[in-house]
Order: structure tokens, then sequence, then C-alpha cells
């Protein structure tokens, strides 16, 4: 394939010293794979749930065993999985209103969160219709300086006004904090519920699923969402996300995704149904892959000498790779090579734009089979210091790779390494 020597060695270095760490990914994905097995086993799992439905979808057995299959899978009471929903933010904006009311108080804990939950957040009078536009209170905190909640200021904000719900996003985000374990979420939800065992503890799981042999739901999380074309669509799912937790909880989102009344009762599938199993089948494999991917990257970009988080040591919480460059141009060139290396799209040129939903013009390589489904090798970044590229997924491992040595090459090709 024309590897230059320099970027052929430098790959052969990474992966001898990122091996170790290689093999405790795959057995980490025997665990995870089969406990997916065991929750389709457990739920009788046949051809013919595959079925799709039409109209109001009344009595579609296919939808009601996969909500139940979710629910074992991430050890939650309920599941709500359709295609229903738009994308994660889509997701979570509908958790959050399911349960929160006029007057009730939102607080994020994990800092600033994801972009694209901005508008959904809002600010009171912006007539969007955002949470503080219907009179829900919105705080977050900001994280101490070891990338955890604030402990002394996250007791005195429950102090002043117990929150209905507390938030937090699982994933780093657009930032170079350090996305959170199974455990450290484990952590914050018994802080919280020892000031204020009422509050609901919210979690946005995107990128998160499987990547450890819990989930938050295990560690008395009570609601959680995600996406399908993130990890548990295993590159199938063509849309959709899914809630997961108690089950008064996951209703009151049901109702909030159709109608009061109505909740998860109705829903035609459309089709859908056999690729959101099969990928819920798939994902731990294919996050597996990802996961090996992102370790890659990180050994050898630390052999150049490059920033980044998570380095290939660290345990992985997610599936991105964060890498901090000096200017826009290393971080342009970057992704670019990204998109290089796509089998979908490769020969098109991503360049910065004003994203909807986003607050900085954003690049995006996504030379994908699934618009924008990040299970699958992708990277984007603002562009604003510091310049850090978030890359993400990889459905095999060796597109990863390839993914690397575009990216590299192309930095080369114009200079920059």
């Amino acid at each position: 394939m024309n590897v230059p020597d320099k970027i052929a060695r430098l790959m052969e270095q990474a992966e001898a010293l990122a091996a170790p760490k290689l093999s405790e990914i795959d057995r980490r994905v025997d665990r995870n794979q089969w406990k997916v097995i065991a929750a389709f086993q457990k739920h009788k799992v046949s051809d013919y749930h595959f079925g799709g439905s039409t109209g109001y979808g009344y009595n579609d057995r296919g939808r009601e065993v996969l909500d139940l299959v979710y629910a074992d899978a991430f050890g939650a009471e309920a599941g709500l999985v359709r295609p229903h929903f738009v994308s994660g933010t889509h997701t979570i904006g509908t958790a959050l209103f399911g349960v929160l009311r006029p007057g009730d108080r939102l607080l994020y804990i994990t800092g600033k969160p994801y972009d694209t939950l901005h508008k959904v957040i809002g600010k009171p009078g912006d007539g969007t219709g955002s949470l503080q536009d219907w009179g829900v209170r919105y705080d977050e905190l900001a994280l101490a300086d070891d990338g955890m909640p604030d402990w002394d200021k996250l007791r005195a904000a429950i102090a002043e006004q117990p929150p209905k719900v507390v938030g937090i996003q699982r994933s780093r985000g657009y930032d170079l904090r350090p996305s959170y374990s199974v455990e450290q979420i484990g952590r914050m939800v018994r802080f919280v519920k020892e000031l204020a065992p009422e509050t609901i503890v919210f979690v946005d799981n995107c990128y998160g699923e499987f990547t450890e042999e819990t989930e938050p739901t295990e560690v008395g999380v009570d609601l959680m969402a995600g996406s399908l074309i993130k990890n548990p669509g295993g590159g199938l799912a063509q849309t959709g996300g899914y809630i997961v937790g108690r089950s008064d909880l996951v209703e009151l989102a049901a109702f909030r995704l159709t109608a009061p009344g109505i909740g998860g009762e109705v829903g035609a599938m459309l089709g859908t149904t056999r690729g959101i199993f099969q990928g819920l089948f798939l994902a731990p494999h294919l996050v597996g892959q990802a996961l090996k991917g992102s370790v890659f990257a990180a050994a050898l970009f630390e052999l150049l000498g490059f920033d980044t988080r998570p380095g290939w040591r660290d345990e992985r919480c997610d599936l991105i790779q964060a890498i901090r460059f000096t200017s826009a141009d290393h971080l342009i060139a970057f992704v670019q090579g990204i998109q290089k290396a796509a089998a979908v799209d490769a020969h098109v040129v991503p360049e910065p734009w004003e994203m909807p939903g986003y607050e900085d013009p954003v690049i995006m390589a996504a030379g994908t089979f699934i618009q924008g489904g990040s299970l699958e090798l992708s990277a984007d970044a603002p562009i604003r210091s510091p310049y850090i590229a978030y890359m993400q997924g990889g459905l095999t491992y060796s597109h990863v790779k390839w993914g690397v040595v575009m990216a590299l090459t192309n930095m080369m090709d114009k200079g920059l390494l």
C-alpha cells in the first residue's frame, strides 16, 4: 500500500508497545459478548421477532423483546429502544424532558455538557421550548483540577436546593478532561444519593457502551441514554437511540417520545428491528476493534511527541481518542487524512463549517456507511484553541491503522510533520 518507510517503522513500534493492552481489550470483548448473548437467550429471541410493523405498531412483539434485551444487557429494569430517536441529543433530551417539570432543577456535575446539548438546556424565555424556557432551573459545576466533580461545591449545591436530576456526561466531549469509568460514576451516584436520596441520577452514556464490563445502570444510575449509531448499534442500526433505567422513569421518557397515556405501547419499527438486534449482538466485538485502534493511535502519536488523552496505557471508558496539535493547520490536515482512508467518500475533502448545534466552526471526517455513525472511523474537532482532534470508532482495527497512516501521510505531505 506504499506506506512511507518512516510511518511503517512507527506502526511496528506502536503495535509492539501496545500489545499487552490490545490483548486485554480482547478479553473484555469476550465477557461483554457473552453477556449480550445471555440477554438474547433469556428472552428467547427468535427470527419471528425480526418482522417489521406498520401503522400504530400495536402488539409488535419484536419491539417489546428488544426493550427487554436492552434492559438486561445494561443491568436495568426497563428499556426503550426506537428508530424514532434521530440522534443521541434527541434521546438525551427526551429523557430529560420526560422526568423534569417546571420549577425542577437540573444540575450537571461533570462540567459543561457536549455542545449539542446547550440548545436543549437553553435559556429562560428563549422561545425555543428548551428546558429553561419551560421553567426548569439549570446549573452546572466546574470540575476540580483532577477532572472529577468538586465534591465540596457539589455538597453545597445540593444543600442549597436538592436537584430533581443530576446529570453526568460519561464521555469527554470536546474537552481534555478524562472520560469517566463506571467505578467513578458509581462514586458520584453514592455521593449524591447520601445527600439527596430522591434525586434522579442521569447519565449520557454516548461512546461508553461495552468499553467496560459493567454499565452505569449497574452501579445505581437511575436513567441512562445513548445513540444506536454509536456503540450499541454495532454498525448496523441505521438510526435510533435507547433509554434504560428505572421502569417508572423510562415510562415517563416514553410518554415524552410519543404522548402521555401512549408511551412505548406503539411505534411501528418499519423493518429496522433485525438490524438493531443484530447490531447489539455485534457491538461488543466492534467496540473492541475501535478500542484497539484508539490504543494503537495513542501509542503512535505518543512516539511522535504529541499529547494524547487517554494515553495508550490508560484505562478506556469510551471510544474517543483526543490528540492535541499545535495549530489549526495540523488539526485540519489530520482530520482530512482520516477522510482519505474511508471506504465511502474518500474523495471528499472536509473543511471547517458552521454546523448546527455547535458554537465554533467544526471539521468532520465521516466517510461512513451510516451518516454520522461514530462507531465507524471518524474524526472531528472544533476549530479553536487548544487544537484537539477527537478520533473515534473503526469497525475494524485494520481500518483505524490505515486511517492513522493516511493522517500522518497527509501531514507529511503538507510539511507539518
